[in-house]
């Protein structure tokens, strides 16, 4: 029972863990919208499309840990239940061998892996909790949806208050906002440096 005290301990370590880098990832995703609007400001729609990706990305990746870390937390659950009412078997105790170092590696898939062992003990001592759907069966987004990326060229291009051409060919830079006066540019440059002491 001790050796299983330790695993639940590390089960819901994770699980915070986990929730800690979906939180980084928050950040970053600020982080990089706050470099669209600096890049939309200048015209380089290039490299706002870059950060445009890169925090959609960012915002993907603190979802899917996010959603880990339910899944960790509500599996350290029914552990409990499985000791509280002595069901702990040999069975269960061959999927937490390699436990510790999964849950450290913080590889989304192969914690979804071992959560699919654990889920599949619970089957088989049928525990009396709901059953979990797999929230994880995509874990990673490698490719990044084109109109994402461009609603949110257009959404920081709103926030600092500047006109985006979205007809400009990919890849092409462009003047943006060429037709705000110097009275509004100056009223600009106020309200970014206030983003950026926001964000």
């Amino acid at each position: 029972l001790t050796r299983t005290a330790e695993h639940l301990f590390n089960l819901k370590f994770a699980a915070k863990e986990l929730n800690r880098n979906s939180k980084k990832c928050d950040k970053e995703e600020k982080a990089e919208k706050a470099k669209i609007k600096k890049a939309i400001q200048k015209g380089n729609m290039e490299v706002a499309r870059i950060h445009a990706e890169n925090a959609i990305r960012q915002k993907n990746q603190a979802i899917n840990f996010l959603r880990m870390s339910a899944r960790v937390d509500a599996v350290a659950a029914r552990v409990q239940t499985a000791v509280t009412m002595g069901k702990v078997t040999k069975s269960m105790a061959g999927v937490v061998k390699s436990m510790d170092a999964t849950l450290k590696s913080m590889n989304l898939e192969k914690i979804s892996a071992l959560m699919d062992k654990f889920e599949h003990q619970f089957e088989t001592l049928d525990v009396q909790t709901q059953q979990m759907e797999d929230t994880m069966s995509n874990t990673t987004t490698l490719t990044t949806p084109q109109n994402q990326v461009d609603m949110l060229l257009q959404e920081m291009a709103d926030e600092a208050g500047l006109d985006l051409n979205m007809e400009l060919p990919q890849g092409q830079t462009g003047s943006v906002g060429t037709s705000v006066a110097s009275a509004e540019q100056d009223e600009l440059s106020q309200r970014l440096a206030r983003l950026r002491d926001q964000v």
